[in-house]
């Protein structure tokens, strides 16, 4: 089951509702004022208007914003994950943090980067309860590397997602925070519940395992294009 088809269904589905409020419905809640409604399609409004609308209960709106950052937080929930499955629960569960916290966001930010954390402590919150029952096999990876930099830019987001996913838990957490976010090992050690140090090793065991994985690769590309 897809994010968007997830919608309609889910704890989210029935926070926001569909893009038409049933006669009952509609007879409780007032619309919202002129000044908050844009003539313009809902997919041309600008944030400021999206978020006021939302704000006034407009269930377009709210359909509205929910479809223009589904796409990217699913990737951003992907990546955190270690399924499809994983992570469609970690985007619902941000977007029902998401649409219940709207009026605290000081907008003091782009909306986009607001949401992302909020994504982010999902699957950090996810991670807290599942990271247990999860393992990769490891053993087959050497214990250090040179500490030069990972040139991802060369595969596709396929390859490199796979890769992430396939990372235990504790590695994935950590790559990702560092590597993609750009958090410090000291922050990342708060969010985790774990030391600076710990959070340093689990990062450079993460790049071993990454650089390893994608020396297979290469080779696997480079035996087929001989071949």
């Amino acid at each position: 089951m897809s994010a968007l088809a997830a919608f309609g269904s889910s704890s989210l589905g029935r926070l926001v509702g569909g893009l038409t409020a049933t006669p009952a419905e509609a007879s409780e809640v007032p619309p919202p004022p002129a000044a908050t409604r844009p003539l313009t399609p809902s997919s041309r409004w600008s944030e400021a208007e999206l978020i006021d609308a939302c704000l006034d209960g407009s269930r377009v709106a709210q359909k509205e914003l929910y479809v223009r950052y589904a796409g990217r937080m699913l990737a951003v929930c992907s990546r955190y994950s270690q399924t499809t499955f994983e992570a469609e629960d970690v985007l619902q569960e941000g977007f029902v943090t998401v649409f219940s916290n709207l009026r605290h966001f000081r907008r003091e930010c782009p909306l986009e980067f607001w949401i992302r954390r909020i994504m982010i402590n999902a699957a950090l919150r996810q991670h807290r309860r599942n990271a247990p029952m999860l393992a990769v096999t490891e053993n087959e990876y050497p214990e250090a590397v040179a500490d030069e930099e990972l040139i991802l830019s060369n595969y596709n987001f396929e390859e490199l997602l796979k890769m992430v996913q396939e990372l235990a838990p504790r590695y994935r957490m950590v790559f990702n925070l560092f590597a993609i976010e750009g958090y410090g090992h000291k922050e990342i050690g708060e969010m985790l519940g774990i030391s600076e140090g710990t959070s340093k090793s689990q990062y450079s065991r993460a790049r071993v395992i990454l650089k390893a994985k994608l020396e297979k690769l290469d080779q696997r590309c480079n035996d087929t294009r001989f071949r």
